[in-house]
């Protein structure tokens, strides 16, 4: 089984970068997507259903603005759109779809980088979801989280990680809160059970400034977050840099598992 993770920044930009036409190529089964860009009129048929994917979306009421989407070869049995949160379901930053015992949702954490008042958003999300993800473990299911949660969580998952200390996305505070989901609530980093001490291959992130991405100057936040069982069953991890649809690149996991 085989799940990708993609923040497109603007589906349609994605679209003419061939996005559509690489994940044809991939086999896989689930491929969640973050930052559309896009509202439900501006979704043609290309979007909605590529190659034969069945899509569900949760689109921000703020044009041009965030959005998330799951892609899987089969049809749900359930789909929630939001996670029960009045101030960030209104930007489009979750779907789950269930697939018999195998739970896969797309998320789309906040930034805090444009402004303080965003990053004080940005606490209240991490507050709010907590709970979920507690609830969510409660539910017994297997549960694979795919998207760009905006934190690295510790120094190995950005180059400047000396000078970004208080740079939101490697605040004490957000890294913390990533610590304790997988310490102490027991979900599991994907990636990193692979793949414990790399570095510059690992980042899914590159700043569009200066020369970021020709000198891999990148950040890791874009994660598969998910329960141990399904976890201990990936088998491989890579973030696919060959081609360029967004300024993040896919991460792509595969587990040995049937849904």
């Amino acid at each position: 089984m085989k799940i990708i993770s993609a923040n497109l920044n603007g589906i349609r930009s994605a679209a003419k970068k061939n996005f559509f036409d690489w994940m044809a190529k991939q086999n896989a089964n689930f491929v969640c997507v973050q930052e559309l860009k896009a509202q439900q009129a501006d979704m043609t048929p290309e979007f909605l259903a590529p190659h034969g994917f069945h899509g569900h979306f949760h689109y921000a009421e703020k044009k041009g603005y965030s959005g998330t989407g799951v892609y899987s070869r089969i049809k749900p049995s359930a789909v929630t759109i939001g996670f029960g949160h009045d101030e960030f379901d209104a930007e489009g930053r979750y779907v789950q779809c269930d697939f018999d015992a195998l739970t896969v949702i797309s998320l789309y954490s906040p930034s805090g980088s444009s402004s303080d008042e965003r990053q004080q958003a940005k606490f209240r999300f991490m507050d709010v979801f907590l709970p979920h993800l507690e609830n969510l473990q409660k539910t017994g299911r297997e549960i694979v989280i795919c998207g760009d949660w905006n934190i690295a969580h510790k120094e190995i998952d950005l180059k400047n990680w000396k000078s970004n200390q208080k740079t939101s996305g490697f605040l004490p505070e957000e890294r913390a809160w990533m610590s304790k989901l997988f310490d102490e609530l027991g979900w599991c980093d994907v990636y990193r059970h692979l793949h414990p001490d790399s570095t510059g291959e690992a980042y899914t992130w590159w700043s569009n400034r200066g020369q970021a991405w020709a000198n891999n100057v990148g950040w890791r936040i874009d994660y598969h977050v998910a329960t141990p069982k399904i976890a201990s069953s990936s088998t491989a991890a890579a973030v696919y840099k060959e081609e360029r649809f967004s300024d993040h690149a896919p991460l792509v996991i595969e587990y040995d598992w049937s849904s």
